[in-house]
């Protein structure tokens, strides 16, 4: 791509250290024009304007107007991200949203329903989804490798030491994060489990704060079930360590497990359901064969995401994880909370105003006692 076709974007929320040690390398490799940053921190705002040489802003109002990118990148807070999306969209910019793409699905319905009525592309920052092991996984499952879905299971320890809460204030806080681990570590994890699974049909949550001395939740387990009637177990926390992650999803007719970059492929001949209704062995089993991968480890590549971003924009395509794709996880998070607050399952899609009103009173309970 020659200089002269290189998108114009500016980085919303550019002091973030995410953007120093993973956006901004991506947009130089694809040769990304940045032509403003902008960030309420203006001591980092403004270095990361000399090191790229390009302007600065503090509000993004203002460099929407006067700037009007072609594309804009936003790194802030999860709080800020809906509006400060949606006023980027009605400017008339694509949008690269940092996960997740809001603290309550509403929000992301009002994100969705912007970027479609400015004809706009909006994209969602899962770029695991980029990982050769996950394609390879997609693949399978797209080509109805597994069969009907029986099970799925996945297990994420995020483990993280009061150290990590305490180096900035907005840190695990209702009104800072909107949530815990769900919201802040676990997104990638409920992408992936809803991009290869697809999406429950009824969630039973459990939330807790067990050991970190924070507001929000630290620990959360769902018992999922999907459309066809079959089960799903998910459990992530921040305070698990010494145990790798796993994704299992089991079909009729094989099984994958996912664990780091090696994925392992069952092969069930002939189909379970086949076997069990047919076979006159009472404790016989169908064949199994094993296949196992290790796959390169890209550890979701960010330049990937802005290749396919730059791709979508161009062929006027959806990118991989558009604004409908990247709401999957965040519904899912907040039906894992609204569930454990009211001790009874949820059906999917999420009662927004029942998550809202949740949201607004866990904000208030602690805004009232951090006064």
């Amino acid at each position: 791509m020659a200089d002269s076709d290189a998108l114009r974007f500016a980085v919303i929320g550019a002091g973030a250290s995410i953007y120093r040690g993973m956006h901004r390398p991506a947009q130089v490799a694809e040769q990304i024009q940045v032509v403003a940053v902008c960030d309420i921190d203006l001591a980092a705002g403004r270095q990361q304007a000399a090191t790229i040489g390009c302007a600065f802003y503090e509000d993004y109002r203002t460099l929407l107007a006067e700037v009007r990118p072609d594309v804009a990148v936003i790194l802030t807070p999860h709080p800020l991200h809906a509006q400060i999306a949606i006023d980027c969209l009605r400017a008339g910019c694509h949008v690269l949203l940092e996960k997740p793409m809001a603290i309550a699905v509403s929000e992301a319905d009002r994100v969705i329903a912007a970027a479609e009525a400015a004809g706009r592309v909006l994209a969602i920052n899962f770029q695991q989804r980029f990982r050769p092991v996950v394609e390879r996984a997609r693949a399978e499952i797209e080509e109805c490798a597994i069969g009907p879905l029986v099970r799925t299971l996945s297990i994420e320890p995020w483990y993280r030491t009061d150290a990590y809460y305490r180096t900035a204030t907005w840190r695990a806080t209702w009104q800072g994060e909107g949530g815990g681990v769900l919201l802040n570590q676990a997104p990638h994890t409920l992408d992936l489990l809803c991009h290869l699974a697809g999406m429950p049909a009824r969630v039973w949550g459990w939330t807790r704060t067990r050991y970190h001395p924070i507001e929000v939740e630290d620990t959360a387990q769902a018992m999922l079930e999907y459309p066809n009637g079959a089960p799903g177990y998910l459990t992530v926390s921040t305070v698990e360590a010494g145990v790798k992650p796993m994704l299992q999803i089991v079909g009729e007719r094989g099984a994958i497990e996912l664990s780091g970059n090696r994925l392992t492929l069952h092969r069930i001949t002939p189909s379970s359901q086949e076997y069990m209704l047919t076979s006159n062995e009472m404790f016989g089993l169908p064949t199994v064969t094993t296949e196992a991968a290790e796959l390169e480890d890209t550890s979701g590549s960010h330049r990937a995401v802005y290749r396919d971003l730059l791709a979508a924009i161009r062929a006027g395509r959806p990118p991989r994880a558009d604004g409908r794709e990247g709401r999957m996880s965040l519904e899912l998070a907040n039906a894992i909370a609204l569930s454990s607050h009211t001790g009874q399952p949820v059906t999917l899609p999420l009662d927004r105003a029942g998550y809202d009103a949740l949201l607004a009173g866990n904000q208030r309970i602690h805004w009232e006692r951090s006064d």
